[in-house]
């Protein structure tokens, strides 16, 4: 269970920060990576507003509905409000190979959902196929790909075997996701358009995303 640390902000303006401190033994456990540059955004994509909640917030409840639980990955001073646990990132501005690493090294599951907290129209049901896939194989990795055929680490399903490989990769200077990827015995699963695991990476992405 994740433990409550209040945080004064004020006799006025209470904040309770929700950290992830013990790993939770099951099957499956699922993690949003937040707190990237969002440099193209030009603001924090974690944290924009959408359907009466912030863009994470509706990641996370889809990843928790499918992997039966849900943690945040990066700066719990900056995310610990928004009502799920927050993982500090181990190698805060190294890039989301970090924080992969941050999540397997915190797992008690042996498989588990990864994402970008920047996929607003990601679906339940893709999320499940992913799982089940990658319970049914014997990868370190499932990751879906679209028609392109490129895999995207950022939406897959990592075994907590995979960890020691990706540390070394990392302490060898590797911070690219594909590169992890290929290193690992990394299955993929064909997927359609339909799912919503698109990213929104700039103001054009998501007034696009929000007309539709």
């Amino acid at each position: 269970m994740p433990s409550e640390i209040f945080a004064g902000a004020g006799p006025t303006n209470p904040r309770w920060y929700h950290f992830a401190v013990i790993p939770v033994s099951s099957g499956r456990a699922g993690y949003v990576l937040v707190g990237g540059r969002s440099s193209r955004m030009g603001q924090d994509k974690a944290l924009l507003p959408f359907r009466g909640g912030t863009l994470v917030q509706h990641v996370a409840a889809v990843v928790a509905r499918a992997a039966g639980s849900v943690t945040l990955v990066g700066d719990p001073a900056r995310y610990g409000t928004l009502g799920y646990p927050v993982l500090p990132d181990l190698y805060p501005g190294e890039g989301p190979l970090g924080g992969v690493i941050s999540a397997l090294a915190h797992a008690g599951a042996d498989w588990n959902l990864v994402l970008a907290c920047d996929m607003p129209g990601v679906s339940h049901e893709l999320l499940v196929r992913l799982l089940e896939g990658a319970e049914a194989s014997d990868a370190e990795v499932l990751a879906p790909a679209g028609a392109s055929g490129r895999p995207e680490p950022l939406c897959a399903v990592y075994h907590r075997r995979a960890l020691g490989r990706l540390e070394r990769l990392f302490a060898r200077g590797e911070r690219k996701m594909s590169r992890a990827l290929a290193a690992l015995h990394t299955v993929i699963s064909q997927v359609d358009a339909s799912g919503g695991g698109a990213n929104v990476n700039t103001p054009a992405d998501w007034a696009a995303y929000a007309r539709h």
